[in-house]
């Protein structure tokens, strides 16, 4: 969108009337007018406008998306707290709530300084940008902001235009895109690249219009040739020539492409009324255009994560030409345009603006902060970043490395996290840490913007670490550490287990290790290998008296159990959760295929050298036996325990949000998942940590009543 120099409210007020025809809306956005230009009265900007001229083009990008009311009167009086001093309270005496808290959102990430090279810190700048922004319109606000200062930055020195035009690629470019918001993104492109690479801009420019007549005379006859077809066929149709942008046409030169072979600059776009009307001109397009290998995609069964969907494919058009062609709906050109903006709901009555539309922007803003990746950040001199951090960061710490790089935890984190967020092989050999200049325990609670040093050696990591390590990665990779070392030392120990017990039963080892009963031995046991059985052995999986009964008629030690047991109370053994009458030194483990949890009815199942399982009563593993089980219940304990859901939702839906917060809210503990897309559903397969079957079935219902979820089961497998 071109920079109005002249532009007056009245001829902003004429584009807004084209969409915002509630006159109580309109008389908000002249307020807003009148008391930007009561406020900005006697302001110049550096282009020797009058400082009105600024929110006027703003307020005029916006329409472009077609903003709604609240949007437009924030835009107009943007400014007017940083630069005229109003005070906030003012502004929401004057407008309400809604717009003050959009004025002041949009203040305060303008006070921001966004610079830096590395693109762990570009990546965390672009989060405090996501996360200072309640109301995803202040970020909108801002892209029409920054847009009209490219506008008008030629006044700037070159260092400055670069300076700018780099940060915003850098940082408001890709959330630009994230958003959807396309027709802003591409002019926020085209201004950075005449700022940064003038040589390359101008250059593309002039062979752009060198062909210019070519081009066009080829694109209108492809689309007299698409009519043509379409209107043969019934497809009640529109369309029209599509421009490649500048900086389109630069990423793919910069990549080594040469001009002549940047095929889409002969491109169209059709538009349709229904979705099946997309696939219909697909088809008949190909019937009559042959395609060319590999590049088609189809973004309407798999939209785009910023909404974004249509067909595109490309063809060998009139004269042999390739020509890229676009297939959409007209309802998706308006998100493919104006993406997330695309919900403004102005229509609505007795409600304000984001009553009415936040609720979906809200998750796809979610979902933006969700997705961000974040490793680094930057420190920033002002105390009301500090204040943000603590506010809107308030689960998340930065800590600094002694060389000044600065990693992101979770609040309550230790040395030990930090260690292996910076590698993994520096978390392996920590043994101390200096924080801020002082030795701490490696179990210190670190603060923000700590400067912390890590002390190493060759000893490896305790196992005392997994109490107080708050990080996901570090409590896997301390554990990974152990599985590597416990497995030679468990093959040893194992090995020096089943000799003793062979002496102590003075089996010979050469008649125990003969081929035939080795092969009966690992047969009956279901191992591979003796190095298997070992390892089993040295981490108590199961006993050396399993081993050496295994194909002998003398009973294993279950069995023994099974016949103490028969039909009358013994002794209780047990593992914590559950308890069953036996003997000692009998393992007593959970089914991992029905995962029973404390509330459930249990039984328990005497294996072979594997101790006793415990499953729940409808399992259908233990439904058809009659031999070999026991009684089983469970013990008072609050301690959390694995179980598997199911849960089932609409094919266009991502219900991972939802059920991530229904869990938090329920205090259960989502362990891990996996989404298996069906032809016309979603199935989300979950493990969650729960402390019994109340907890689970709370947890169930409140999933049960989010919209999109149809179905959700427990999984026995």
């Amino acid at each position: 969108m071109k920079y109005q120099k002249n532009i007056t409210f009245e001829s902003l007020k004429k584009k807004i009337s084209s969409y915002i025809t509630d006159e109580k809306e309109l008389n908000l956005i002249s307020k807003a007018y009148n008391f930007a230009s009561e406020k900005h009265f006697g302001q110049k900007r550096l282009t020797g406008d009058d400082y009105i001229i600024h929110p006027l083009n703003v307020a005029y990008i916006l329409t472009s998306i077609k903003a709604d009311a609240d949007t437009l009167s924030a835009a107009l009086i943007h400014d007017v707290m940083e630069m005229c001093g109003v005070k906030e309270s003012e502004i929401e005496r004057k407008f309400g709530k809604n717009i003050a808290s959009l004025v002041k959102g949009v203040t305060t990430i303008n006070k921001l300084n966004f610079s830096g090279d590395s693109e762990a810190v570009i990546n965390n700048q672009r989060k405090i940008l996501v996360g200072l922004s309640e109301d995803v319109r202040v970020i909108i606000i801002k892209l029409a902001d920054r847009l009209n200062n490219l506008q008008t930055m030629y006044v700037l020195s070159p260092e400055k235009q670069k300076e700018t035009a780099k940060e915003t690629l850098d940082i408001l470019v890709p959330i630009a895109s994230r958003l959807g918001i396309n027709s802003i993104k591409q002019d926020l492109e085209e201004f950075c690249l005449r700022y940064l690479k003038p040589d390359e801009y101008y250059d593309i420019v002039e062979k752009l219009n060198a062909t210019k007549a070519e081009r066009d005379e080829a694109v209108r006859r492809m689309i007299d040739a698409v009519d043509e077809i379409l209107n043969k066929y019934g497809i009640k149709h529109e369309t029209k020539g599509r421009s490649k942008s500048i900086y389109s046409i630069y990423k793919k030169l910069d990549k080594g492409k040469r001009f002549s072979d940047i095929y889409d600059l002969l491109a169209l776009r059709i538009y349709v009324d229904t979705e099946q009307e997309c696939y219909q001109a697909l088809g008949i397009i190909h019937s009559k255009f042959k395609p060319k290998p590999k590049r088609f995609k189809d973004y309407i069964a798999m939209p785009k994560t910023n909404m974004y969907q249509s067909l595109h494919t490309t063809v060998f058009g009139i004269d042999g030409q390739l020509y890229e062609i676009q297939i959409r709906t007209y309802d998706m050109d308006k998100v493919a345009e104006y993406g997330i903006a695309s919900h403004w709901s102005y229509k609505e009555k007795g409600s304000n603006v984001k009553a009415a539309m936040q609720n979906d922007m809200e998750k796809q803003l979610q979902f933006f902060r969700t997705i961000m990746d974040l490793k680094n950040t930057e420190e920033d001199p002002e105390e009301f970043v500090k204040t943000v951090k603590e506010e809107v960061f308030q689960n998340t710490i930065y800590v600094f490395t002694p060389m000044g790089d600065v990693i992101e935890l979770p609040k309550g984190a230790t040395p030990v996290d930090f260690a292996y967020k910076v590698h993994s092989n520096v978390g392996d050999r920590t043994s101390g840490a200096i924080v801020n200049s002082n030795m701490v325990p490696l179990d210190y609670e670190l603060h923000n913007e700590d400067i912390v040093k890590i002390i190493t050696n060759n000893k490896g990591p305790s196992r005392e670490w997994l109490k107080f390590v708050k990080t996901t990665q570090a409590k896997n990779k301390i554990k990974a550490y152990f599985n590597r070392v416990n497995k030679e030392e468990n093959l040893k120990k194992g090995e020096e287990a089943l000799v003793r017990e062979l002496k102590k039963r003075k089996i010979p080892s050469a008649e125990f290790f003969d081929e035939d009963n080795s092969k009966k031995i690992l047969s009956e046991l279901k191992f591979n290998s003796f190095e298997e059985l070992y390892i089993a052995l040295g981490s108590g999986k199961i006993l050396p008296e399993t081993v050496v009964t295994a194909n002998k008629k003398e009973p294993s030690r279950e069995e023994r159990v099974l016949e103490k047991i028969g039909g009358h109370e013994s002794k209780k053994i047990s593992n914590g959760l559950v308890s069953v009458p036996g003997i000692d030194e009998i393992k007593v483990n959970l089914a991992m295929c029905c995962c029973p949890i404390p509330g459930d009815k249990i039984i328990g199942y005497i294996t072979k050298g594997y101790g006793i399982t415990i499953h729940r009563i409808e399992c259908p593993n233990v439904a058809s036996l009659d031999e070999r089980l026991i009684k089983a219940e469970w013990n008072q304990t609050n301690e959390k325990v694995p179980t598997n859901i199911l849960i089932k939702s609409n094919l266009e839906s991502n219900v991972i949000i939802d059920v991530v917060s229904r869990a938090n809210n329920n205090e259960v503990t989502v362990n891990s998942f996996s989404n298996h897309k069906m032809r016309d559903s979603n199935t989300l397969e979950m493990t969650v940590l729960v402390k019994d079957r109340e907890q689970l079935n709370k947890f169930i219902t409140s999933l049960e009543m989010v919209n999109n979820i149809i179905s959700v089961e427990r999984e026995i497998k």
